[in-house]
């Protein structure tokens, strides 16, 4: 069988499945990977990516900050791709137990995943560091600079920075599913950034599936790899 018809079958047989996925998942539907830096970069930052999305520059410099932000990680328009179609389609036939994401879009939920772990927090969840208030993404956008609370405080969007660690109980949960997963699809990810790479080493299966355009450093530690767009592999299966 080719790789793709033992990833069908595997599919096919299993009502355990779990997602990995990282920023591949996401490029797909038009965002673009933030550590890319294209020619106009240099022209418009003096710092590079890691550093601007880091906790100390975020209380340093507010203003940079979001200047980055609001340019590079948010894409309103952006919608989801056949990768999160067919995994939202997975959950609904009672395939799929889950979604662990490293990305903050929000595309999974919008595809109808209900099930989504986000390692890395959601753009559309902002809070007030002073009262704690909840805001939207609208708030985000619509405001000009760094945006305050009505209370005067500081607002800050829910995902995590350099120097900041990962939710705890977001991360058990993510370990309890993939530790239980019959298969394990990691998918548009290079499982390069930690602590997240390693979970899949919590997998104790033996239908470990890497699928991203180019290989990975783990890809001797799985079962099947498939270096190809996860959206062109998952477009079949809607």
């Amino acid at each position: 069988m080719t790789p793709r018809e033992t990833l069908k079958h595997w599919i096919e047989e299993s009502d355990n499945i779990v997602f990995f996925g990282g920023a591949g998942v996401s490029t797909e539907s038009g965002i673009p990977d933030f550590r890319s830096q294209d020619g106009l970069y240099n022209q418009q930052y003096a710092y590079p990516p890691e550093t601007i999305i880091s906790h100390s520059f975020y209380m340093r410099n507010p203003e940079e900050f979001y200047r980055f932000y609001k340019n590079k990680m948010i894409f309103t328009d952006a919608k989801p791709n056949a990768a999160h179609l067919a995994l939202a389609k997975w959950e609904a036939e009672g395939k799929l137990k889950a979604v662990v994401t490293q990305n903050i879009d929000g595309l999974h939920q919008m595809a109808g995943s209900r099930e989504v772990l986000e390692l890395h927090g959601s753009i559309h969840r902002n809070y007030c560091t002073r009262c704690h208030k909840f805001y939207g993404l609208d708030r985000i956008v619509s405001s000009e600079g760094v945006p305050t609370c009505t209370c005067g405080g500081r607002i800050k969007p829910d995902v995590v920075l350099y120097e900041e660690g990962l939710d705890q109980r977001t991360l058990q949960k993510a370990v309890a599913y993939i530790r239980h997963a019959d298969v394990l699809i990691v998918g548009g990810t290079s499982l390069t950034v930690y602590p997240a790479a390693g979970l899949i080493d919590y997998y104790q299966g033996n239908k470990l599936v890497l699928i991203n355009k180019s290989a990975t450093t783990r890809d001797a530690r799985a079962d099947l790899v498939i270096n190809e767009p996860i959206g062109e592999v998952f477009r079949e299966y809607l």
